[in-house]
């Protein structure tokens, strides 16, 4: 406004009328340049991609189907192309093809290849010159490839083979036709159909012909071999089109009506598999999805630089006479929906090229009107004033993008900063919130308590004086910092023997280094080194060197403290050959906060940086030289003589501050072990995860008197004993090296061998959103530190007898409906059907039991007992039990049918344990009122 003002009052200052209408003018025709320039402005460009998608053959309707998926997908993606190739069933036609999309500049391949071998080296190639592949349908003998998406075909032999079986009644003659023998699905089908064949020895596969997938290839392959086919029961094909193909020959031949016909795809529309098994041409068929939509789905995560699945396996079903009408309602209202919305799609494209029409026109219409303005307007701008009234408006407008742009960076700074100060205030919050609770939780836990046992208390309080010590050793780093922030950080240096300072560090880290079995020297071959040197400063930094050594070295490692003369300077060198740090780590080991791909550690994050820092007042250098998996070597450089130093940084050595160093705070009391109880004392089997020592010492021992407590310091090894043990309960601290507290609460949720164990999270971030992510992640219990032990002691017991609970509802019945999570009626629903599918077969126990779950006999003995509250062997009985019952109340059988029926050897061993179990004899329960 007020640069609007003072151009106005310059226009005013002439009197004539001439200069009012220039300004009239030129403010219309500032309006129009800005109105066109905005509308001419080009949107920010989006890059663009392009997919190649090679398919083996596009003649067939699931081909077909599955080209519509993929380009239908595609149109959700307006930034990216397809580069589409049919090769036509022709193996060297599809390689050349794909070489041709490589030449062309894909970003991605999509492939489904036509033979398996083939293509394992042409796909390596594609894949080594960093393009992405994925493999749609069919596999290839090789794993380079990012991702595989595609039906179950190993499954749906095995469904085909179920079906046949069922449907033969175990007893007939069939003939099977083969897909293209050397493609992966036909060799998994026809290996899932032979694994359920295999059970039914009379069912006997006639012939195997090659269909090579096409309608025309098994009418002739039916037709010259009809004579010896004649007298089979059904003709199972690995898809729906050589099914049909096969139909025909038969119905020619007036054959149809004896044989059944079964196919795989179940594609909807008025000429597949759905509508064939709808018309009865099929008595069966297996639903195969084109996984066209989740390839391109697939390709622009893995193109956005996302993760994604690597193998994708998509789900299928059974089309027979009892489903395809509700699926065929199912399917046309898709078609129906897909067309509507095409047709939409269409539309809408006319309105946006009337939309484009109509917009290029009004910018045709601007820009002749600017013209005809600049011309018309041309004479006025002769006049000089205007030349300076403008060229000073273009100058006020700079100066206000520079205070914009100003304005914006500041802001960004600040927002930066903001984000920085947060993320501090959570580090802080981490870092004391964990010594916080190893001294408050010992201490409310013995005050809490009536009697205290001497040893106790002298553990508890070595606890709480330890922490009390880091704590310390925190809030003086933190005052050091803040020294160096505003200035106030000085240099007092004194001559002294560097040698002795050294050595007495050193020694005063052997207790440690012993219990550790590490190799502490100190090498040097000097005796003694005078040098000016601030005493406090350089023993805070060569004390974190040396902690962060004993953190980072593994048990029976190595640290050697090596000095040296140069020429005018000092070296001294702190080595270990522990974890290392990996080139990003290194480049940023001297960085306030930075932590790499490690949790942010305060001691670590300001003890290197303030290293440097006091190095520096001595006007010396510090350096770091590390290898991941080699070791480190941090390296201190100090001049001799005190030539450089000022005169106020100079002081007598008397006036040297000596302060007391703070204990080691690693060196844990030998004396803190964990209580040991005989094992019938306990009262379920506790994990606890926690990377602190101290909170998982005192956590395993506060708990060990009423619980088996296993501990571990990360998550990773936290999973592998929560499968080799299957605890009761998981505690687990959030914050952890490596997968964090969140994703091992959600991998113990999602996986059904682990999915009933409650789960309790331990964090020192108090903020709702955080408690909400705990609970999303499935964790039962969400507890901030520091806590109260009592509490956690009651939350466990409280989460165990909710458990024991659901195992009594379990057991009521042998599927519950109305409680347990997901994952455990799956667990459960799943092992019944097993047991009852294998209830004739006598032989049926644990051990096959196990195997066809897909888990070890360990982990289905504790999984059992732990929602049903009884065992494997005494379920199984159950379930022949109560089948037993229902056979004796509702049918006429005989005791040796019923006994045969339930899985027992003879009718005599089922008579007893008919009577062991319900104190009646079979013929005793068959005649006894049934009660109520």
């Amino acid at each position: 406004m007020h640069d609007s003002a003072g151009w106005s009052a310059r226009c005013c200052t002439s009197a004539t009328s001439k200069r009012v209408a220039v300004g009239l003018l030129s403010s219309w025709l500032l309006v129009i340049v800005g109105l066109f320039v905005s509308g001419c402005q080009s949107k920010p460009e989006t890059r663009t991609y392009r997919i190649g998608f090679s398919q083996c053959t596009g003649g067939d309707e699931w081909r077909k189907t599955m080209l519509t998926d993929v380009k239908r997908e595609l149109g959700f993606h307006p930034n990216y192309t397809l580069l589409y190739e049919d090769a036509g069933n022709s193996t060297s036609r599809q390689i050349s093809q794909v070489q041709s999309l490589v030449e062309r500049g894909i970003d991605l391949l999509i492939i489904s290849p036509n033979e398996s071998k083939p293509f394992a080296r042409v796909i390596e190639s594609v894949f080594r010159q960093g393009i992405p592949v994925i493999l749609l349908d069919r596999k290839i003998d090789s794993e380079s490839y990012n991702a595989y998406i595609g039906g179950d075909n190993l499954q749906l032999g095995r469904m085909a083979g179920t079906f046949i079986a069922n449907q033969l009644k175990g007893r007939g003659r069939i003939v099977e036709v083969w897909g293209l023998p050397s493609s992966s699905p036909a060799q998994e089908r026809h290996k899932g159909l032979q694994e359920i064949l295999q059970k039914y020895p009379a069912i006997e596969v006639v012939k195997e012909l090659n269909g090579q997938w096409e309608r025309d290839t098994v009418r002739r392959v039916i037709a010259s071999e009809l004579d010896g086919l004649k007298n089979i029961d059904l003709l199972f094909a690995h898809n729906d089109v050589m099914a049909m193909g096969a139909y025909e020959v038969y119905r020619k031949a007036g054959l149809e009506k004896q044989i059944n016909f079964v196919g795989i795809d179940a594609l909807p529309g008025p000429s597949a598999g759905m509508q064939a098994v709808t018309n009865g041409v099929l008595k069966a068929s297996f639903l195969y999805p084109t996984g066209g939509e989740e390839a391109i789905k697939t390709a622009v995560r893995i193109l956005e630089g996302k993760s994604v699945n690597r193998e994708q396996i998509l789900n299928s079903i059974q089309v027979d006479a009892s489903n395809v009408y509700a699926l065929k309602v199912q399917s046309d209202k898709l078609l129906a929906q897909q067309s509507d919305i095409e047709r939409q799609s269409h539309r809408i494209e006319a309105l946006t090229q009337t939309y484009t029409s109509q917009r290029n026109t009004l910018y045709l219409i601007l820009a002749t009107l600017l013209i005809a303005l600049l011309l018309g307007g041309w004479a006025l701008y002769l006049y000089r004033s205007k030349q300076i009234a403008y060229q000073t408006l273009e100058k006020q407008n700079q100066e206000i993008l520079d205070q914009k742009d100003e304005i914006e960076r500041v802001s960004q700074q600040a927002r930066v900063a903001t984000e920085e100060k947060l993320r501090f205030y959570s580090y802080i919050s981490h870092e004391f919130n964990t010594p916080l609770s190893l001294i408050l939780t010992p201490t409310e836990d013995l005050l809490g308590k009536k009697s205290i046992a001497p040893h106790e208390l002298k553990n508890g309080l070595a606890l709480v004086q330890k922490n009390a010590y880091r704590l310390l050793r925190l809030v003086d780093q933190m005052l050091d910092l803040r020294k160096s922030d505003v200035g106030k950080q000085h240099l007092r240096a004194s001559e002294q023997d560097l040698v002795a300072f050294v050595r007495e560090i050193v020694f005063d880290f052997r207790r440690k280094a012993e219990k550790q079995r590490i190799d502490l020297q100190l090498i040097t071959p000097l005796n003694r080194l005078l040098l000016w040197f601030d005493a406090e400063k350089l023993d805070k930094v060569l004390f974190n060197l040396l902690s962060n050594a004993f953190k980072y070295t593994p048990r029976g490692g190595l640290i050697h403290v090596r000095m040296e003369l140069l020429a005018d300077q000092i070296r001294i060198q702190v080595a270990d050959n522990g974890q290392g740090m990996s080139s990003d780590e290194r480049d940023h080991a001297f960085d306030l906060f930075y932590s790499g791909s490690q949790p942010f550690n305060l001691a670590k994050g300001i003890g290197l940086a303030l290293s440097m820092e006091f190095i520096q007042l001595h006007r010396g250098d510090i350096s770091v030289q590390s290898t991941q998996g080699e070791g480190t070597t941090f390296t201190i450089l100090l001049p001799l003589g005190n030539s450089h130093l000022k005169s106020d940084e100079i002081v007598p050595a008397s006036s040297q501050r000596t302060l007391p160093r703070l204990p080691i705070d690693e060196d844990a009391d030998a004396s803190l072990q964990p209580a040991s109880l005989p094992l019938s004392k306990r009262a379920g089997t506790l994990l606890v995860i926690e990377d602190n020592d101290d909170l998982r010492t005192f956590l395993t021992m506060r708990l060990g008197g009423e619980f088996e407590v296993i501990a571990e310091p990360t998550a990773e090894q936290g999973w592998e004993r929560t499968l080799e043990v299957i605890p009761d309960l998981i505690i687990s601290d959030v914050m952890l090296s490596g997968m964090d507290g969140l994703q091992l609460t959600q991998r113990v949720k999602a996986d059904m061998r682990t999915a009933h164990i409650p789960v309790i999270l331990l964090t020192a971030n108090r903020q709702m959103e955080h408690q909400i992510d705990g609970v999303r992640a499935g964790a039962d219990m969400y507890l901030t530190k520091p806590f109260n032990a009592i509490y956690l002691v009651e939350t466990i017991r409280t989460l165990l007898a909710n458990r024991q609970k659901g195992q009594q509802r379990f057991a009521s019945d042998f599927v519950s409906q109305s409680g347990g999570s997901r994952e455990e009626k799956k667990f459960l629903n799943e092992l019944t059907r097993l047991i009852e599918h294998n209830l004739s077969d006598s032989s049926f126990g644990v051990e096959k039991l196990s195997r066809e779950m897909g888990i070890s006999r360990v982990q289905l003995y504790r999984k059992v007992q732990a929602q049903l509250d009884r065992n494997v062997i005494d379920y199984i009985n159950d379930i022949r039990l109560k089948r037993a019952k229902f056979l004796l109340r509702e049918t006429n059988k005989s005791m040796t049918e019923i006994a045969t029926e339930t899985g027992f050897s003879s009718a005599a061993y089922f008579t007893t344990f008919f009577k062991q179990h319900t104190k009646k004899t079979p013929s005793e329960y068959r005649k006894s009122p049934i009660e109520a």
